[in-house]
């Protein structure tokens, strides 16, 4: 057990003359490493980039709420009098009627045909 861990201490596993299945298995574990980093990597950009694009929907939500009580408050009947008013034109004071128009009642097909 004592020459063993000397041994590894002193990397007689890497110059032995079975040293070549030894420095496979090393790139291989190398090889892994380095696409763990690299998809580690990955997902945190993407990460990241879910953050920024969250934060741009709240900032556009917020935008869309003001821009919205903003057409609101233009359409009330109040505000837009005051605008007419430095215009001259004010509101009236008669209520509007309303007109209804009567069609004359269509006779069937049948009447049409024997007049």
């Amino acid at each position: 057990m004592k020459g063993g861990i000397y041994n590894i201490v002193k990397a007689r596993f890497l110059v032995n003359e079975d040293a070549t299945k030894n420095w496979r298995f090393i790139l291989f574990l190398i090889l892994l490493a380095i696409i763990m980093i690299a998809n580690t990597h990955r997902f945190e950009q993407k990460v990241f980039k879910i953050a920024d694009l969250t934060n741009e929907v709240k900032e556009l939500r917020s935008e869309f709420v003001d821009r919205r009580s903003e057409l609101m408050q233009l359409k009330m009947e109040s505000t837009i009098s005051k605008k007419m008013e430095v215009r001259g034109i004010m509101p009236s004071q008669v209520p509007p009627v309303k007109i209804k128009v009567k069609k004359p009642k269509e006779e069937s097909f049948f009447k049409k045909l024997w007049q």
